[in-house]
């Protein structure tokens, strides 16, 4: 059997090895894009704003299916390096249970409270339709999409990450000539958007299904086999992964945050500037997410294997390919900010000067932002979901909130754009100082 993680480190083969986690990602937030675009071009700017009204609760969704995905992935890897490979099959095919049953289960009530919901994450009466028809065709696919986020991180873990790749593609694709059908020809405005964006996820599902089911017996290490329910697992994965769902439910509430001191300062244009820039931060941000996702199953395997020579080169690598990454994507980011934002809005419309200015102002953080993804994924892949999950917190929400809160009274609109920026920048400190105190724990130095 062949186990894509065993294999002996260096800068190219690194790269290479994350390389496809990485696309993916990118081809993500690409298609992610051309949803807001279709939804800005040809349903209007209101549609748009609520979208990201919206967005907390599937920010849940994701929070949930990436705290199980990243939390197992990182015990199965382990396992697999101990080579314990029959264990790891069973966790895995327990963890695929338990978090399609969490799908249906937020369908269900999702659907049952979604008026309430739907207010409650901020909506105003002018938003609430476009509110109710995105969000309602969304919770009908959660345990599709749920499954989508948890196979994309274990295939990654199984090492076949180019077969995430291709799947990622074809969803992707699929997704963006949906949009185009269900918006422009049938005119099914955002219930358009949102069923093109969950259909597209069926493809990749059953291409993973079918791997796992089937043709990673044969050649593969990682696949189904007679699971075996522990608790005491589960919790163990959701604890581990739980930075993951900090970092989701903490982005639903900035969200939120972010929507209201809009509409508060600026009106529904403030939300759409927000969302624009949200989207384009995805974007920037994806090839250090996927960089991130793509490095953790092999310091996790390489950990659980006890080869500390791999581990310190894969920690060495990690961090100064991020910093590279970091300042590219911060130098993109600031010729570019005009570019994206004409795809959403008119360049002569207020919307643009607002969204380009604040921008210009927002990409300041993509300067700190990966130091600190990476760190909280290095803590997620030893499997110590505290530290992780403290990185993700503060950076998220414990300096977010009360600087959102605060500086905007001295700044106005400017210290709204600027709460992230300084977020990251305070959460650096905390990174280095984890970094600093585990290291022999260890052993990446």
């Amino acid at each position: 059997m062949s186990m894509g993680l065993d294999k002996k480190i260096s800068l190219k083969s690194m790269l290479a090895f994350t390389l496809p986690t990485m696309s993916t990602m990118v081809f993500l937030s690409l298609y992610t894009i051309v949803d807001g675009v279709f939804i800005s071009r040809y349903v209007g700017a209101n549609a748009l704003s609520a979208t990201n009204i919206v967005y907390p609760v599937i920010n849940l969704v994701l929070g949930t299916s990436i705290m199980m995905a990243t939390g197992g992935s990182a015990i199965v890897a382990m396992l697999l390096g101990e080579k314990k490979e029959q264990k790891a099959r069973s966790i895995f095919t327990s963890l695929t249970i338990v978090v399609f049953l969490i799908g249906i289960l937020i369908s269900i009530f999702g659907n049952l409270f979604i008026k309430n919901i739907i207010y409650l994450a901020g909506s105003t009466e002018e938003l609430y339709a476009d509110c109710y028809d995105y969000l309602s065709f969304t919770l009908y696919f959660v345990p599709v999409a749920i499954l989508k986020t948890y196979f994309d991180y274990f295939l990654v873990t199984a090492g076949k990450p180019g077969l995430g790749l291709f799947s990622g593609i074809i969803g992707g694709v699929i997704n963006m000539l949906l949009d185009y059908i269900f918006m422009v020809p049938l005119k099914l405005g955002v219930k358009g958007a949102a069923l093109a964006t969950q259909m597209g996820m069926v493809i990749p599902v059953l291409i993973a299904l079918s791997y796992f089911t089937y043709f990673s017996r044969k050649k593969g290490v990682l696949y189904f086999e007679k699971p075996k329910f522990q608790l005491s697992t589960v919790i163990k994965a959701c604890t581990n992964g739980s930075s993951e769902m900090v970092t989701q439910i903490s982005t639903g509430i900035t969200t939120y945050l972010f929507n209201i001191k809009m509409l508060k300062y600026i009106g529904v244009d403030g939300v759409g500037a927000i969302t624009i820039v949200l989207y384009a931060q995805f974007l920037l941000t994806s090839i250090i997410l996927g960089f991130s996702s793509g490095t953790a199953p092999l310091i996790s395997y390489n950990y659980g294997k006890e080869d500390k020579e791999s581990l310190k080169k894969l920690v060495k690598y990690g961090y100064s390919i991020i910093v590279v990454f970091c300042l590219f994507v911060f130098g993109l980011s600031e010729v570019i900010a005009p570019v994206i934002t004409v795809i959403f809005t008119d360049k002569t419309s207020t919307l643009y000067s607002i969204t380009v200015v604040g921008f210009r102002i927002f990409a300041i953080s993509f300067l700190f932002d990966g130091i600190n993804i990476f760190s909280s994924a290095l803590f997620t892949a030893f499997a110590n979901g505290k530290v992780s999950a403290l990185i993700s917190f503060m950076r998220s929400f414990g300096f977010f909130v009360p600087i959102i809160l605060l500086l905007p009274l001295f700044l106005g609109v400017v210290g709204i754009w600027l709460v992230v920026p300084i977020s990251e920048v305070c959460t650096i400190f905390i990174s280095a100082y984890c970094y600093k105190t585990f290291k022999k724990q260890y052993g990446y130095e």
